[in-house]
């Protein structure tokens, strides 16, 4: 849904709530930013799939007829469109606070404050603590994670690239998204390939640069019966055992020594080790984390991934 179409909607439920009496389509055009005033029929046919949509998501239209008005009238009894009483037992707003603590540091953490904050301001109780000394975080630092959390919501078929698992080759792949799900720290796309004509896992580390969107909304339908969590426990692509050269400054990487195969002695302060790794990522990861004691030398794609994590880390 465009911009301007979501104002024109929320505009429309906002003066339909504020009136004190129905208001005609006439009085609507006039009131609402965004209608077309040129043309009757536009405007007519824009007003009727407004309200159409309106009540589609649940918002109650009433249509009034005076017999003394030519034109019928209409408004949103506000006793109608709001919310019941909500009503929470300990332990449920015990869930809600610990939910809202595992978001606390992801991507969804602004939705799960806002949600806790409105709640508090229809007087029902939450417990932000109630997770006491238990602290879960769900991390969604990856990239791709906003772009398909939303392709999966609006089960819309998304394209990317991706890099296989213990490959430097990156092919393009388009999927109908079934679900993201994390495991073991990190986050998985399971849906159907298109491209194999198969069901496929994808670890959103691996996907290089933008997600697109493709075709319209409601395309995807998922099948009866998916658990995508059972998807992820299927293996993606066997992943070989493969050999990482690096330089460790002298005196540092202790544990990076400890499970090197080989290790030689350089000069200028530097040391030349090999390590056996199989996912370029996670190899990465750790290699970053030691900042500038260790520069990896070989493979390229683990050369590049280390690069990316240090310019994600600047930026």
């Amino acid at each position: 849904m465009s911009r301007r179409k979501t104002e024109r909607l929320l505009n429309l439920v906002i003066c339909l709530l504020a009136t004190r009496r129905p208001l005609s389509a006439e009085q609507i055009r006039q009131a609402v930013p965004g209608y077309d005033r040129d043309g009757d029929e536009a405007f007519q046919r824009m007003f009727e799939r407004d309200k159409n949509e309106l009540r589609e998501i649940g918002i109650p239209i009433d249509v009034v007829r005076d017999p003394w008005e030519d034109e019928p009238g209409y408004r949103i009894e506000r006793q109608s469109y709001e919310l019941p009483e909500i009503t929470l037992e300990a332990d449920e707003a015990a869930v809600l606070g610990l939910a809202a603590q595992v978001w606390q540091r992801a991507s969804l953490a602004e939705a799960a404050s806002g949600a806790l904050l409105k709640l508090r301001a229809g007087g029902v109780a939450t417990d932000a603590a109630g997770g006491g000394a238990l602290e879960l975080r769900v991390d969604t630092r990856d990239p791709a994670f906003p772009a398909l959390w939303d392709a999966v919501r609006d089960r819309r078929v998304v394209r990317f690239d991706y890099r296989s698992a213990g490959s430097e080759n990156v092919r393009t792949r388009t999927v109908e998204p079934w679900g993201v799900v994390s495991r073991r720290g990190r986050w998985y796309l399971a849906g159907f390939d298109r491209d194999r004509d198969a069901p496929r896992a994808f670890r959103l580390s691996r996907i290089i640069g933008q997600v697109a969107a493709v075709g319209r909304p409601g395309a995807v339908e998922v099948p009866p019966g998916i658990d995508v969590r059972e998807m992820i426990g299927f293996p993606e692509e066997p992943m070989e055992e493969r050999v990482a050269t690096l330089r460790v400054r002298q005196g540092a990487g202790e544990g990076l020594r400890q499970l090197a195969s080989v290790t030689r002695a350089g000069g200028g302060g530097w040391d030349e080790v090999e390590l056996g790794f199989s996912d370029p990522e996670r190899l990465a990861g750790w290699i970053a984390s030691m900042g500038s004691d260790v520069e990896l030398l070989d493979p390229p794609d683990a050369r590049e991934a280390v690069i990316r994590r240090l310019k994600g880390a600047l930026a």
